[in-house]
């Protein structure tokens, strides 16, 4: 044989799509940024810089990680208002803190579980079926095994 798997395409050809690495990259920017919120931005940055030249399923996961940055930023600036009013209106501290934590917490299942769905689609060569959905791409999400 003349060849090795490590240059053979014919055998999975959408393991070599134009934009799945950065696809995969993304995501995993996404979920460091749990740690290093730092990571966001460089993550969308990325998607922005390569979904024109990816392959048309590739491109709904980077369009997916580049509305989950921007409803991510939506989010927190409307909670970041909510905050702020509450503060000024006089109501007991325990208010915004209490949102606080819920939000955040909120905020935190929902990304996580965007990239989860992401990452699952991607890993099987599948595009997210609506990459401008609010909440998980149409996809069902369940916690069964198949």
């Amino acid at each position: 044989m003349s060849h090795t798997l490590a240059h053979d395409d014919s055998i999975n050809p959408e393991k070599a799509a134009r934009g799945r690495g950065a696809a995969i990259v993304v995501y995993m920017l996404f979920l460091g940024s749990v740690l290093a919120v730092v990571t966001a931005p460089i993550g969308v940055l990325v998607a922005h810089l390569k979904r024109r030249r990816a392959e048309p399923w590739v491109q709904s996961h980077l369009q997916f990680q580049i509305r989950t940055f921007w409803l991510g930023m939506l989010g927190g600036g409307l909670f970041v208002t909510t905050w702020q009013l509450l503060g000024l209106v006089g109501a007991p501290a325990v208010a915004p803190w209490a949102l606080g934590y819920i939000y955040f917490t909120a905020c935190l299942i929902w990304m996580v579980a965007r990239c989860g769905v992401g990452i699952s689609r991607l890993t099987s060569n599948q595009p997210v079926a609506n990459p401008r959905s609010l909440a998980f791409g149409s996809a069902r999400v369940t916690l069964a095994d198949r």
